[in-house]
């Protein structure tokens, strides 16, 4: 029972969590306003403005800074990661959402291919630069306020 209590109170652990639901909660309120549509699946999907990704690792880099010292192997750990992450969703995620929309594309195109599809493809897994510049702005904003 102590480790549970450990884990719940660890603001490395539920600071950005929390972050994270804000962030996804954001980005079904904005599709609702933007588009009129309720889409729920927005609140576990990738893509979109702010990156959560990114403001959660940013937010535990900050937060892991604050509480051990910036100058410390974890800091290095966490921030490192953080670059990791944020690069991925930039290049390899966001790569791969842009080859699903052109095979969508093509799958959708009369005589190109017999192929049968149950589902398309998802297209929104990456982010733009600006996405994750956001994003990572606000995990530091948050990391260093709490």
């Amino acid at each position: 029972m102590q480790i549970f209590n450990e884990i719940i109170h660890n603001k490395c652990i539920y600071i950005p969590f929390l972050l994270w639901l804000v962030i996804q909660i954001f980005k079904v309120v904005t599709e609702l306003v933007k588009n009129k549509k309720l889409d729920v699946k927005r609140i576990v999907g990738a893509g979109g403005m702010p990156s959560s990704h990114s403001a959660i690792v940013c937010s535990i880099a900050v937060l892991v800074g604050k509480q051990y010292g910036f100058d410390t192997g974890i800091f290095a750990l966490a921030t490192v990661f953080a670059f990791i992450v944020m690069y991925d969703a930039t290049g390899v995620r966001r790569a791969a959402g842009k080859q699903a929309r052109i095979l969508n594309k093509i799958l959708e195109t009369p005589g190109l291919t017999t192929v049968e599809v149950q589902e398309k493809l998802i297209e929104a897994l990456g982010h733009t630069p600006i996405q994750v510049f956001v994003g990572a702005a606000l995990g530091i904003i948050v990391g260093a306020i709490f």
